[in-house]
């Protein structure tokens, strides 16, 4: 997902999928736990992933402040 359309996104929908990125970090670190994990740099990947979204979701709210 590109910052352009995490950027075209709502509040509540950068929210939900903050939630749903942090629940699929969760399953891979269970996995990796049991040894299931094919593909190790998805951890980098949903780490980048939920900071961006953390990111934009605060310039949003600040933006909405200010306003």
């Amino acid at each position: 997902m590109s910052t352009k359309e995490i950027r075209e996104m709502s509040e509540a929908e950068i929210e939900k999928q903050i939630r749903d990125t942090r629940d699929s970090r969760l399953d891979l670190r269970m996995r990796k736990q049991t040894g299931q994990v094919e593909h190790p740099h998805e951890f980098k990947e949903m780490r980048r992933k939920i900071a961006r979204l953390e990111t934009i979701l605060k310039e949003k709210k600040l933006a909405s402040a200010n306003s």
